[in-house]
């Protein structure tokens, strides 16, 4: 019995994998189109593109999680009080999307 249930658990869990990755992907995807729609190449560079005036981006994925930049994009100045960055109108889905975005910056 427990072999059966094995067996029918591993294809949903591959299914459940592969949905969590495009998941990731689409909310990068839509990250990127926010990070565009808020102007945050105002003040900052991804690549060649932007302004560097604030912290280059390109490889930020890769020294914080999506944790630590949905708390950042909430509220800057509640990370770091001596921030530049001013807190954002964006809407948590917004977040959660720029958040993801950013993290996959490597």
């Amino acid at each position: 019995m427990i072999g059966r249930l094995g067996v029918l658990l591993v294809p949903v869990l591959l299914v459940a994998s592969c949905v969590q990755a495009q998941d990731t992907r689409t909310r990068a995807e839509q990250g990127a189109a926010v990070f565009r729609q808020q102007g945050c190449y105002g003040c900052h560079t991804v690549g060649v593109t932007g302004t560097p005036i604030a912290t280059n981006l390109t490889h930020i994925g890769s020294k914080h999680d999506q944790e630590y930049f949905t708390r950042w994009l909430r509220d800057p100045s509640m990370q770091r009080p001596t921030a530049h960055m001013p807190k954002i109108d964006l809407s948590e889905s917004e977040i959660r999307d720029l958040a993801a975005y950013l993290g996959s910056l490597r």
